[in-house]
C-alpha cells in the first residue's frame, strides 16, 4: 500500500510523523510519502517537498503567494500521477489542501482528511467542500463529528492525538540540566510560533514584556522552544537585538513545559498543548490589518483558543492585536509567577481540558480506521 500525506505547518509535521509511525506498527511494508517536515522524514515518509518555507498567515500575505500555491498544487498532482498512490491523507492545512483533495477525487484517488478545518469557528461553508471531496474524514472532537455529520460527511472521532504525545520524557532534575537552567528561578517558555511571520509580530513583543518581566520579578530566566521550520539564527538575531538573555532549545518542547511556571504562546496548537501540561498560559494572537478586520466579520466564536472552546469559557487569557504589548504580555505573566493561589487556579482550570478530551489512544485508533477504510474501499472497487 502507498499513502501520500498532504501536511503544511509545523503541527501537521508532527501529527503526521506520529501517524506515519503507527501506520508502520500496523502495516511494516508501506510505503509513505509526501508534503511534510524533519519529523515526518525520520518516521519513514520519503519527503517530496519540504515545508519549511511554507509559512505564510493572512491574506495579504496568500494573495502575493497565490502563483507559488498553484505550482505547488500541480506538482502535487505530478506526483499523484506518477506515484499512484492508494489514498491521499491531508492533514490540517485547508487554505492548500482543500484545493488539492479536488483534484485527488477527480484522479479517483481515495481522500481521507485528518485534522479538519474548524467550521464550529469560522468558514462553515468548507464543510460542504468536506463532505462531497473527501472518502472518510476523522474528527479530533464529538462536537466537531456531529459538525461535519449533519453536513453530510462520512465522518468518525478518533479523539486527539495529543493525549497520546503530550508528556514529559524527563525529570525535572534532568531537563533543567539538559536545558541549562537554574532550578533555583522561576521560568517563563515564550513560544512565538513555528511560522518566520509569527516570529517577527509576536517575538519580539514577548522580548520586551521578558525585559519588564525580570525588573518585576526575582530569579527569572526565559526559554523558547524552536520549531524545525524556524532558522535558529534568527531567534538569536532577535534575543541579541532585545537584549534579554533566553535559552533556545530545539527539542523536548514538552520537557520545557514541565519546567515552566508560565508560558505566552502564539495562538494554535501550542496553547492546547500548555493546556494538557496544566501550563497557567497567555495566548497571543496577531496578523496584518486586512486579515483581522476579516476575522471579527467570519469568525464565529469568543475566544480563539482551543483550552477556551473546550472548556466553554475563557480559562486562559487572551490578548488580540493592538493588545498584544509588552505592558499587557507582562501584566498578565507577573502575578502567574507571585502569586501562588493564582498560578495553582490556573493550572488547575488547564487540566480540567483533558478531561473533556476523551481517552488516550487516538493515534493508534486513528491509522486503524485509516489502514481498514482504504483496503475495504479497495476491495469493494474491485468487487
Amino acid at each position: 500500500m502507498k499513502i501520500l500525506f498532504s501536511a503544511g505547518e509545523a503541527s501537521g509535521d508532527l501529527h503526521g510523523a506520529n501517524l506515519a509511525k503507527a501506520l508502520r506498527r500496523l502495516q511494516p511494508d508501506i510505503e509513505l510519502i509526501g508534503m511534510g517536515g524533519e519529523l515526518m522524514s525520520d518516521a519513514g515518509v520519503r519527503i517530496i517537498y519540504d515545508i519549511k518555507n511554507l509559512g505564510v498567515i493572512g491574506v495579504g500575505e496568500i494573495i502575493k503567494k497565490i502563483p507559488f500555491f498553484f505550482k505547488l498544487r500541480s506538482y502535487l498532482v505530478d506526483v499523484m500521477e506518477r506515484e499512484k498512490p492508494d489514498a491521499l491523507v491531508c492533514i490540517d492545512y485547508p487554505g492548500f489542501n482543500m484545493r488539492l483533495i479536488k483534484k485527488a477525487k477527480a484522479a479517483g484517488i481515495t481522500v481521507v482528511y485528518y485534522i479538519l478545518p474548524t467550521i464550529w469557528a469560522w468558514h462553515k461553508s468548507r464543510g460542504k467542500i468536506i463532505a462531497a471531496y473527501t472518502d472518510l474524514a476523522i474528527s479530533l472532537f464529538p462536537f466537531e463529528a456531529d459538525m461535519y455529520r449533519d453536513m453530510g460527511t462520512n465522518v468518525v472521532y478518533g479523539g486527539h492525538p495529543l493525549l497520546d504525545t503530550v508528556k514529559p520524557t524527563m525529570s525535572k532534575a534532568e531537563a533543567y540540566a539538559h536545558f541549562g537552567l537554574d532550578t533555583g528561578k522561576r521560568t517563563v517558555l515564550l513560544m512565538p510560533g513555528s511560522r518566520m511571520q509569527e516570529v517577527s509580530g509576536l517575538f519580539p513583543p514577548m522580548l520586551a514584556a521578558g525585559k519588564r518581566i525580570a525588573a518585576a520579578v526575582d530569579d527569572v530566566q526565559f526559554i523558547v522552544p524552536r520549531a524545525s521550520t524556524v532558522d535558529k539564527a534568527a531567534l538569536e538575531a532577535y534575543t541579541a537585538e532585545a537584549g534579554l538573555d533566553v535559552h533556545i532549545g530545539d527539542d523536548h518542547v514538552y520537557d520545557m513545559m514541565h519546567i515552566a511556571d508560565a508560558a505566552v504562546a502564539a495562538s494554535g496548537t501550542a496553547t492546547l498543548e500548555t493546556a494538557l501540561m496544566g501550563l497557567p498560559t497567555l495566548l497571543i494572537y496577531r496578523v496584518n490589518r486586512l486579515t483581522y478586520l476579516l476575522s471579527k466579520v467570519l469568525v464565529h466564536v469568543d475566544s480563539i483558543g482551543l483550552p477556551n472552546i473546550i472548556a466553554g469559557r475563557r480559562i486562559m487569557p487572551e490578548l488580540w492585536q493592538d493588545d498584544v504589548t509588552p505592558e499587557n504580555i507582562a501584566a498578565c505573566i507577573i502575578p502567574l509567577l507571585t502569586k501562588p493561589q493564582e498560578h495553582a487556579a490556573a493550572g488547575a482550570a488547564m487540566l480540567a481540558v483533558r478531561d473533556e478530551m476523551g481517552e488516550p489512544g487516538a493515534v493508534c485508533r486513528t491509522s486503524e480506521i485509516v489502514l481498514n477504510f482504504i483496503k475495504e474501499k479497495h476491495l469493494h472497487e474491485a468487487i
